[in-house]
């Protein structure tokens, strides 16, 4: 099915429907199904967006304009849960957003949370205000975990053994799996196993970040005449979470096996002659946010280094136990990592789901799973790429446009000997990157190479020490930024000798140099010769390598220079032209909305009459449709089988219709403290295309689409009485149109 394609300006009628609460096709907004609606404990929080510790016992401050930027970040959560309850979703991917809301999770204490421990302990801060934000959090995460194991537990895990997919509990256990999974505890498993008597020798271990440990409750006595009553075992990471076991063994063509019911099934023989009362999961999250100071280091990488070997054991934030634990164990555990009881979160089930993304792996069903498809490969690239781009713009959008061609344009400049020089910056690139290869093989070919290497992106530092080093290697000229501001900016740019000139090629991009995020991450990249914009890129380059004063900027807007002042000035242009009695419209795409002058910039617009559409998919502290401050604001959230990771800004400016492609959210960090660029898209037909796939076709979506209200809640928009739409869906369809 090819759907039409949506106007590519929406303005007047998309408005209408905003101040009327209605889809553009002029179906109402309808609440969402219970098993897809947020709770109501969890839509009532109004907190300051620049203040996390601004949050009283009712969710209650004195400046109501923005919303709290954690509650926003849960929100998220609740809404990529909402995705595993729908049964339109294939088994096996609802399973998958499980997974996910665990993983996001994990990083929301790791950071969030951490941040705000570290406040009450430097003393910054209202204590009282920080402990009722604290508490606020667990609250509505504890509700969401419950929801969370409802569904696993309730619903996907029996649908799953309906299909044949079951994971074998110790109760379900044959004969015959007994013994197999005997001789692999024996075998593979208890070797690895350190079980840790807790007495006045041994004292409690120091567990790892994010680790799966059990504590055990003994009785008895051993050799030596030791009555422990408690001991702990650590699970070792090189051991698999996830085991499948054979057909032949279990009876059904897709069973696996936890790890945890192996030590759970075996455990006795970790304590021979003592008795085993009770063995209970538990996993610790500590603070995972480095600190390097910027003022002092002279080494980046090697301060990187000596900081990362401690992220393992940075301060607890959270304490995670089976349901089953007996409060007296919890106790112990909360007093031996320094945690409160808010800081405990019990859970029926395996204490990390991030880990049952493995069984995905493992199943061959692909009815179960989202279809296949192969993204799109525009006809224009299939020759000479550099041809082509001389010839025009030329623009992507991944995941329904092949990254292939941005492959090639690195790999084809490391054999071209027209190629003299190539610059790249590097944020996330995975740990297998032909991208990278392709840099090394240039620099042994004798190329100019120069690679901004990013090494404090979270949770990647390792991955870029690592590239860094096999770059430098190889003859790399590489170099870590500007301390103090992170480079988020996605640029490439490649200088050729052509008829005894240098011509230079320019790739910009919303997210990441790497191949396989492209497959799952929504955004946007354009290829340009465009001389303005590449003697930008040239500069920008520039100011991150070398010293002095920054130059003019003809074309882009950097951060944190003129990217925020950019932004505001639009948006306030829109406010001109709605006073003077024109047209005045701007719609914006992003990750998150934190920035406060961004925020009141776009309440001043709505006031003078600007009709606003924001796609946000995560974080947003605007308050839509609030009387008299944002009426004609309309905050949508898309939610789908894609990550909507690109940064689109649109302002209508009196019919000039200025499109912008951006690595940067309108956020603190990214206006003020990173290296961002945005870039124009300047050819009409690429302006119009940008507009639509980023814009209106999200603002058409009744399905995977969730509105914001005034209050923080998000509503699921249904197609109650009209078609179906789907925006990642249409989308798709027109790759193979």
């Amino acid at each position: 099915m090819h759907e039409a394609s949506p106007p590519a300006d929406p303005t007047s009628a998309e408005s209408a429907a905003l101040v009327a609460q209605s889809d553009p096709d002029g179906s109402p907004v309808t609440p969402a199904e219970p098993a897809v609606r947020e709770a109501p404990v969890m839509t009532a929080m109004r907190t300051h967006a620049t203040n996390a510790a601004a949050l009283d016992g009712e969710g209650r401050v004195q400046d109501e304009r923005f919303l709290n930027r954690e509650q926003g970040q849960i929100g998220f959560n609740e809404r990529v849960l909402a995705m595993a309850a729908d049964e339109q979703v294939p088994l096996l991917e609802r399973l998958r957003y499980l997974t996910i809301v665990s993983n996001n999770l994990d990083e929301f204490f790791e950071v969030r949370v951490a941040e705000l421990k570290r406040m009450l302990a430097t003393g910054r801060g209202d204590e009282g205000a920080i402990r009722a934000t604290l508490a606020a959090h667990a609250r509505r995460v504890n509700a969401l975990i419950d929801r969370q194991y409802q569904l696993l537990n309730e619903h996907v895990l029996p649908a799953m053994a309906a299909e044949g997919i079951t994971i074998l509990m110790t109760n379900e256990w044959t004969s015959q799996v007994r013994e197999w999974a005997q001789r692999l505890f024996v075998e593979e498993i208890e070797p690895l196993l350190t079980p840790i008597g807790l007495d006045p020798a041994h004292p409690f271990p120091n567990v790892l970040n994010k680790s799966l440990n059990f504590i055990v409750e003994l009785e008895g006595q051993d050799a030596f005449g030791r009555r422990a009553d408690v001991a702990v075992v650590q699970a070792p990471r090189v051991l698999p979470r996830v085991l499948r076991v054979p057909a032949e063994v279990s009876g059904q063509p897709h069973a696996v096996m936890l790890l945890s019911s192996l030590v759970l099934g075996f455990v006795d023989q970790l304590f021979p002659g003592m008795q085993v009362r009770g063995l209970h999961q538990f996993r610790i999250t500590r603070n995972s946010d480095l600190f390097v100071d910027d003022e002092t280091i002279t080494d980046l990488r090697s301060a990187l280094q000596d900081e990362l070997s401690q992220r393992h054991f940075g301060d607890s934030v959270r304490l995670e136990v089976s349901a089953t634990c007996p409060e007296l164990l919890v106790s112990r555990l909360l007093t031996e990592v320094d945690l409160e009881p808010h800081d405990c979160f019990r859970v029926p089930g395996p204490v990390n789901l991030v880990r049952l993304a493995a069984l995905i792996d493992l199943v061959d069903r692909p009815e179960l799973k989202f279809p296949s498809f192969a993204p799109r490969l525009p006809i224009e690239l299939r020759d000479d790429l550099f041809a082509a781009i001389r010839r025009s713009d030329i623009l992507l959008h991944h995941p329904y446009d092949s990254f292939a061609p941005v492959m090639q344009f690195l790999q084809s400049a490391a054999s071209d000997p027209k190629v003299v020089a190539i610059r790249q910056t590097i944020y996330r690139t995975g740990s297998d990157s032909q991208l990278m290869e392709s840099l090394i093989a240039a620099s042994r070919a004798g190329k100019a190479v120069t690679v901004v290497v990013e090494l404090m992106a979270r949770f990647d530092e390792e991955t870029n020490i690592k590239w860094a080093n096999r770059l430098e290697e190889a003859g790399v000229h590489v170099v870590y930024g500007v301390v103090g501001h992170k480079t988020h900016a996605k640029m490439a740019l490649i200088v050729r000798r052509e008829e005894g000139r240098l011509v230079r090629y320019a790739h910009l991009g919303t997210g990441n140099y790497h191949s396989s995020t492209a497959r799952l991450y929504e955004d946007f990249g354009m290829f340009t010769c465009d001389e303005a914009i590449c003697g930008d890129v040239h500069e920008v380059f520039r100011r991150m390598t070398g010293l002095g004063r920054a130059g003019r900027l003809s074309a882009l807007l950097q951060a944190p220079f003129t990217l925020a002042d950019g932004v505001i000035e639009a948006i306030e242009r829109e406010a001109e032209h709605a006073r003077a009695g024109r047209k005045a419209y701007l719609a914006a795409k992003m990750n998150s909305l934190v920035e406060a002058r961004v925020v009141d910039a776009l309440y001043a617009a709505s006031q003078a009459g600007v009709k606003i559409d924001l796609i946000v998919r995560g974080i947003c502290v605007l308050r839509p449709g609030v009387p008299g401050l944002s009426e004609t604001i309309r905050v949508r959230s898309v939610v789908g089988r894609f990550l909507e990771h690109s940064r689109v800004y649109y302002f209508l400016n009196d019919g000039r219709r200025d499109v912008w492609l951006s690595s940067a959210d309108w956020m603190d960090r990214n206006l003020y403290r990173r290296v961002e660029v945005a870039f124009p898209v300047c050819d009409a037909d690429l302006k119009r295309r940008v507009v639509d796939e980023a814009i209106t076709v999200h603002l058409r979506d009744n399905d995977a689409a969730w509105q914001m209200q005034a209050d923080g809640s998000y509503v699921r928009r249904r197609h109650r009485g009209a078609k179906r739409f789907v925006s990642q869906q249409a989308l798709l369809e027109r790759t193979r149109g």
